[in-house]
């Protein structure tokens, strides 16, 4: 698979799928959009597009530098935060090595805020946040929104776009199996066209 560039220009942005908003992780998992022809955009692609990303679901700072090292590690979570979501799904188990990389972002940093000393104004806590950290509290912080995605109820809901190509995830409502209109209306046309393609019975 390629990003093609153009297809970026040209797509319209998809809204947020449903529980997107509510899960990073979710919205993480969703940041590589399937596109018709095997085309696809990948909003992690880049350093400066991972960096937009974070600051967009405010893990980092606009001016938080990115390097194409950091966006490699957000992308292999991601890739392993949608293979739990398939298990999930699908009702099989877990890859161990998915299972892996999510604690190990979650072990990776500090869970409480640690004892500091300021020289003047004396004992503190704060959580450590210099800036070659950002990327490690940031693949915690999604980890741990995975982690709590995955155990809590709203995993019930939890189910993949109905409608090809699409690869997002979704918190279904109801009988809505589809991540927005636009994959919604495409399924609907695709059944359409099925039934009109069958052969008529005698």
């Amino acid at each position: 698979m390629r990003a093609v560039e153009e297809n970026v220009i040209a797509e319209p942005a998809l809204p947020p799928a449903p529980g997107a908003e509510q899960y990073p992780s979710l919205a993480l998992a969703n940041s590589t959009i399937a596109l018709p022809g095997g085309n696809y955009i990948d909003q992690l692609g880049t350093p400066a597009g991972a960096n937009q990303w974070l600051t967009e679901h405010g893990l980092a700072p606009v001016d938080a530098g990115m390097r194409e090292m950091c966006a490699t590690q957000l992308r292999s979570l991601r890739e392993q935060i949608r293979a739990l979501f398939a298990s999930r799904v699908a009702a099989l188990p877990a890859l161990p090595a998915a299972l892996d990389a999510v604690n190990d972002a979650l072990t990776r940093v500090p869970t409480a805020p640690l004892l500091q000393w300021d020289d003047k104004a004396g004992p503190y806590r704060a959580a450590p946040h210099p800036t070659s950290q950002i990327v490690d509290h940031a693949l915690a912080a999604l980890a741990a929104d995975a982690a709590d995605l995955l155990t809590s109820p709203d995993a019930e809901r939890l189910t993949a776009c109905g409608s090809a190509p699409c690869t997002r995830y979704l918190l279904r409502h109801g009988r809505r199996h589809w991540c927005s209109t636009r994959c919604g209306d495409r399924a609907r046309a695709a059944r359409a066209y099925a039934r009109r393609a069958r052969p008529e019975e005698n």
